[in-house]
């Protein structure tokens, strides 16, 4: 179980919504669903990702977000995604950490090594 002090990452955890525009037309946008305390744990590597059809290479990095169980923390899926430190994290998956049922949330999510 992560100390007090290891959640130490103000994250936003972002979702999609539809707003209607001054034409009644659907505009798909990002709003904040919640902001909570995390620890983040880089996985050793950048994954590298290479398409070889299209001919392009990419690196991704690999992070696991930890943050505390709530009843809004546990609705996060991967349909969400991260804004943290300048730079949006999309949300491979979520479960909960071996620390015992209701009490963390391990979020796995990749963002672009620019």
């Amino acid at each position: 179980m992560p100390a007090i002090g290891k959640l130490d990452r103000r994250i936003t955890i972002e979702r999609a919504t539809t707003v209607v525009d001054e034409f009644n037309e659907p505009i798909e946008s990002w709003a904040a669903f919640i902001t909570v305390w995390a620890q983040r744990k880089d996985s050793s590597d950048l994954v590298r990702k290479e398409v070889l059809g299209a001919e392009q290479v990419g690196s991704f990095l690999l992070s696991h977000f930890v943050v505390r169980y709530s009843s809004q923390a546990k609705t996060i899926t991967p349909v969400d995604r991260i804004n943290y430190d300048g730079h949006i994290w999309n949300i491979k998956s979520t479960k909960e950490t071996a620390e015992g049922r209701g009490r963390f949330i391990e979020i796995s999510a990749v963002r672009e090594n620019n």
